[in-house]
């Protein structure tokens, strides 16, 4: 199969992985309604291309936190990538490193902290749900910052689990209540059941050792009821004096929680309603964006995490005020389909939209957009 896009890679990932799996990567909450418009809305606002600029020489780099990426792109924080391929989360880092874009571990992957800093090159961020038990995050913190890892990013908008309804029907659920037709489809993927069955058993590895069991199951259902719905900012400030490095807020779609995080000393603002994996109804990231970037009045980078298929839709993101994007299920699927070198396809499919991208838009640096290289309203 001809992989040209995003697209293409999110149907061969389509392909090689159970329906379930891929249900688990591809869907939202609910209706999904804030699934699709965190990319449909991405539509809404059309490119203003320049003429006659010299743009013989192109330069995507950005630099966030004081980080310097080779590409405005951050991979996401994103559970239990080793359940769509051996090591799963290793080999994203590993293609991210490569490709020189920013990569986020979260606290929910199936590679621990340490093994992910020692294995590349440039310091990687670490995502972190503050739960129940404050001295497991506290802890948390205290190896990330061991690891080397250079930003702390605080996801605030989890107080408690949405409900995706694909994963109900495929009984893909905390406790698994696996249907007949569920594990039927599981053996029609040998390609996927081979993996699993010879690599390494995926767990939550940053739980390993705490005291809360080391398989699967077991250590899910103590996460699942670790959901803290008395996090306040007061927590934000717990972290930052525990963290004392670049903090940044993931989840962040209200102008005023924009103003309030700069009053608490935030250093970065993540726009995000959590690809749509939550609250249902949200309003999109990019459609809050230019709000959160007022809001933030260069006070703290604002970074954009949902939607972002194309390279144009990194140009319109940046145009918004976005320092860089976060892309989640784009290298999802590439990993699916074919681990650390399907990562590494979506991120060459960025990076050569993005290139042509700005050269036809008549902007040869990825930071010299603006607003005024968009307009509001349908094509």
């Amino acid at each position: 199969m001809i992989v040209a896009n995003i697209e293409d890679l999110r149907r061969l990932a389509r392909r090689r992985l159970p329906h379930a799996l891929f249900d688990f990567v591809d869907g939202g909450a609910q209706d999904e309604v804030t699934l699709r418009a965190n990319h449909s809305d991405f539509e809404r606002f059309s490119l203003l291309p320049r003429v006659l600029t010299d743009v013989s020489v192109r330069d995507q780099s950005v630099t966030v936190l004081g980080q310097k990426w080779e590409q405005p792109l951050i991979l996401a924080p994103t559970g239990m990538p080793g359940i769509l391929w051996p090591g799963g989360a290793l080999a994203a880092a590993l293609a991210a490193d490569q490709a020189g874009v920013g990569f986020c571990l979260s606290t929910m992957s199936s590679s621990s902290i340490e093994a992910v800093s020692k294995a590349v090159r440039r310091p990687i961020w670490f995502q972190l749900y503050v739960k129940r038990d404050r001295g497991l995050a506290k802890a948390m913190i205290e190896r990330a910052k061991a690891a080397g890892c250079a930003a702390l990013i605080l996801t605030v908008d989890l107080a408690m689990q949405g409900q995706r309804d694909r994963d109900v029907h495929n009984g893909l659920t905390i406790p698994l209540r696996l249907r007949p037709r569920t594990l039927i489809d599981f053996m029609l993927h040998p390609g996927w059941v081979w993996r699993y069955l010879t690599g390494p058993r995926p767990t939550l590895a940053n739980f390993v050792g705490t005291g809360h069991g080391s398989d699967l199951n077991t250590i899910a259902e103590f996460v699942n009821a670790q959901f803290d719905q008395s996090v306040t900012w007061k927590d934000v400030e717990w972290a930052k004096s525990l963290w004392g490095g670049p903090l940044a807020l993931k989840g962040i779609i209200d102008p005023e929680d924009a103003r309030r995080a700069a009053a608490h000393g935030v250093d970065a603002l993540i726009v995000s309603n959590h690809g749509g994996r939550q609250l249902d109804g949200a309003r999109s990231a990019i459609a809050s964006l230019p709000d959160v970037v007022d809001a933030a009045d260069g006070r703290m980078e604002v970074i954009v995490d949902g939607g972002v298929r194309r390279g144009t839709d990194v140009i319109k993101a940046l145009a918004l005020g976005a320092k860089a994007c976060m892309i989640g299920r784009p290298f999802l699927y590439g990993l699916a389909a074919s681990g650390g070198a399907g990562v590494a396809r979506a991120l060459e499919i960025l990076r050569n939209e993005l290139d042509v991208g700005l050269a036809l838009m008549g902007r040869a640096r990825a930071r010299e957009l603006d607003r005024s290289a968009l307009t509001w309203g349908a094509h």
